[in-house]
């Protein structure tokens, strides 16, 4: 019986894991609105109401590949990083651009689509928990202020330096035709200055309103 239970267990997630494939597909092929439980049954030859006995709704699948796309992107950013904490933060950030320049559909469907699926969370420790990626940008930013490279709240910093990344990859995909000038130039000269001014102060936690 038990061997049994463990058979359809594997076999449940090996089908779980073949829909979160087939939904990372949809979606690098047709973004946010392509993903579909009809596009996607018939993706992977199932009907429609199996889909549903493994996903409920769209916000399931959207939830489970933000959680699969964030595992994604923690290992692309960790890649051969190097030993200095400031060089392997930019090392980092530099990948989150590139993964979102070659994913820019994913990208836009995990970061910014009107699905709250990738962020259900508030607390810190439940972002954590359910983000690799988030993870990771603490442990470098922790890190560098270890190292003395940067000084204050690391979840503030790591805040900080995440919203000047996804606001800088956001434009380069959404405004092709600025004149930002050459991509990964521009992505160098933003990376520059957010660390200049983290660089320049102690950064107090979020919701204060000066540094300390």
């Amino acid at each position: 019986m038990a061997n049994a239970r463990s058979r359809r267990e594997l076999q449940k997630a090996e089908v779980r894991a073949e829909l979160v494939e087939a939904a990372h597909a949809l979606v690098r092929e047709e973004g946010y609105e392509g993903l579909t439980i009809r596009k996607l049954a018939a993706r992977v030859g199932y009907a429609p109401m199996s889909v549903y006995s493994y996903f409920p709704d769209k916000h399931a699948i959207l939830f489970a590949l933000a959680r699969d796309a964030f595992a994604i992107l923690a290992r692309r950013m960790e890649r051969e990083a190097p030993a200095d904490p400031l060089q392997a933060l930019i090392k980092m950030m530099r990948e989150y651009a590139a993964f979102a320049f070659d994913n820019p559909n994913e990208y836009r469907t995990v970061f910014t689509s009107r699905d709250p699926a990738s962020m259900p969370h508030e607390d810190p420790a439940e972002l954590q928990k359910e983000n690799p990626a988030l993870q990771l940008l603490l442990k470098r930013v922790q890190a560098c202020v270890d190292a003395g490279v940067l000084e204050g709240d690391v979840f503030a910093i790591s805040t900080l330096l995440w919203t000047f990344g996804h606001g800088t990859v956001s434009l380069l995909i959404s405004f092709p035709g600025y004149p930002f000038g050459e991509r990964d130039a521009y992505v160098e000269r933003t990376i520059e200055v957010v660390l200049a001014g983290l660089r320049s102060a102690p950064v107090a936690p979020l919701g204060t309103t000066s540094r300390c």
